[in-house]
């Protein structure tokens, strides 16, 4: 055993427990009524991969908060000794920022399926203006997008909690991952959900065993170059997307971008998403 493994969890919010609408997972205001309640569950999820990861041998844990404005996680009620990685606005890896070469393995917690699956909660990939998302031709979500971060690194995923449907894709991606599926989805909106004492236990599983099994991971690297296309809802955020450096239009709704390698191809994306925004925006 490494006696000093380190393990790197990324947690997003719609796969945690018990959780099935954006008005739990948003800002504390009028729209968003049950957002306390989201970031204990979020915080109780996080905990339980920590206990996993300590479980199976890691010494060191950096957790990032990798929903939204990553302002949401409990950080006085997290594990003692955890370190966050919390605040927008600097990242160049996303969801992953913070992870390295000196991570032995990362685990995802609180994962949604990708945008376009059947009876996946609130199933997107990063935000509602995309509508479909590949990587080299393949369809892909927010858990590809953050594994090949990771295979970036050499750093294998070695275990995912989600609703049915995202551990599903998390099994199909990824060789010998452990999943941990805290909900069953019915639709979008709706999930038959375990409860936290069960979804604490299954997810402190998860994450022991695929620590404890972590030199036998493989990290997922998509063979470079690597292209991300993006189809948008809307024209008019493809118009705005579209004006990126080195970007390729493909149709109304499309749009490229390739990179020699994934970091730069992955950086690429996250500016054509952040870019569309503003075609969101435009005067209708």
């Amino acid at each position: 055993m490494n006696d000093d493994m380190r393990v790197f969890i990324s947690a997003d919010i719609e796969g945690c427990t018990g959780l099935v609408s954006w008005s739990q997972c948003g800002r504390p205001d009028g729209q968003h009524y049950d957002f306390g309640f989201a970031r204990r569950m979020m915080t109780h999820d996080v905990n339980a991969a920590i206990r996993g990861a300590r479980f199976g041998g890691a010494k060191q844990v950096l957790v990032k908060d990798s929903h939204g404005s990553s302002k949401n996680l409990l950080v006085d009620e997290l594990e003692p000794g955890t370190q966050l990685m919390s605040g927008h606005g600097a990242a160049v890896d996303g969801m992953m920022q913070g992870v390295d070469s000196t991570f032995d393995c990362a685990v995802l917690i609180g994962y949604h399926a990708m945008a376009g699956t059947r009876a996946g909660v609130m199933e997107h990939t990063i935000s509602g203006r995309v509508h479909r998302l590949w990587i080299n031709g393949q369809p892909a979500g927010e858990i590809a997008m953050s594994a090949g971060v990771a295979g970036q690194y050499g750093v294998p995923v070695v275990s995912v909690s989600s609703d049915r449907a995202g551990c599903d894709e998390a099994e199909e991606l990824l060789d010998g991952v452990e999943t941990a599926c805290v909900k069953y989805g019915v639709g979008r909106h709706m999930a038959r959900c375990l409860h936290p004492s069960e979804t604490a236990v299954l997810i402190e599983e998860a994450a022991r065993r695929g620590v404890q099994a972590c030199k036998g991971h493989f990290a997922w690297r998509p063979e470079s170059p690597v292209t991300f296309r993006i189809e948008f809802n809307r024209s008019e955020e493809a118009d705005a997307a579209g004006k990126l450096v080195g970007c390729e239009r493909i149709d109304a709704y499309t749009v490229e971008f390739s990179g020699p390698d994934y970091a730069t191809a992955h950086r690429g994306a996250w500016n054509l998403l952040q870019l569309g925004s503003l075609g969101s925006s435009a005067d209708q």
